[in-house]
């Protein structure tokens, strides 16, 4: 049986995951004028012709690495769609975006890089994907909130609030590294920091976990009949 085909395919798809890898790297560290393709090209340890091979150009790279971590963080927010008990949904919501935040530190501070830019290569893509991916959340919220399920509070505050604290951990865990001790978070202490973060949050929107962070169980909204 021929089976060049297949590993045509995989050698192609090792070496965008290798190009993507270090461009994160490169582009977090550099910023997208900073970096060169040149560089990413020696950190990922192929030709720089290979590079150009798969990404044509530094802007089509650089655009692939933006939408891949946004992908990461919309996949995250399933849980709006899928849940319909608010202290499941953001529960999950908020631990899946901390976890994403350590493992994906990098692409984190590309994101962040660009935006405080003011966002010179990806404005369209915050005009569109973003904006239309935004409203559709907010809609979930406000739906929760007209439901009784939770405290009427602003929805886009409470998004803008989440990836605030979540992405904290990956923008900033050099400076949480340090105060540390100078080292990384352990998984027990990141494990009590999600639930913290979580308790916090839900407790804001009128939402009081019966059980740890991370179980589903019943839902107490303040001011709600009963309480």
């Amino acid at each position: 049986m021929d089976r060049r085909p297949s590993s045509k395919s995989a050698t192609r798809a090792e070496n965008e995951r290798l190009i993507l890898e270090a461009a994160e790297t490169v582009f977090a560290e550099h910023g997208f004028r900073g970096a060169t393709t040149g560089m990413i090209a020696e950190r990922a340890g192929i030709p720089k012709a290979n590079l150009h091979y798969y990404f044509p150009t530094k802007e089509t790279l650089y655009r692939q690495v933006v939408e891949n971590i946004f992908t990461i963080w919309l996949d995250a927010a399933n849980s709006f769609d899928e849940c319909a008990d608010p202290q499941e949904a953001l529960t999950r919501y908020i631990t899946t975006k901390m976890d994403i935040s350590r493992q994906h530190p990098m692409g984190s501070k590309v994101w962040a890089n660009e935006i405080l830019h003011r966002a010179p290569v990806i404005q369209d893509y915050l005009e569109t994907t973003l904006r239309e991916w935004t409203a559709t959340r907010i809609a979930v919220i406000d739906r929760w909130i007209a439901e009784g399920k939770m405290a009427p509070v602003d929805a886009r505050t409470l998004l803008y609030m989440i990836w605030a604290t979540t992405q904290h951990y990956a923008d900033f865990n050099h400076q949480i590294d340090t105060l540390n001790g100078g080292r990384p978070l352990s998984d027990a202490q990141f494990d009590a920091m999600k639930d913290t973060v979580v308790r916090i949050i839900l407790t804001g929107v009128g939402i009081r976990p019966a059980r740890t962070a991370g179980e589903a169980g019943p839902v107490a909204v303040a001011g709600s009949a009963g309480s």
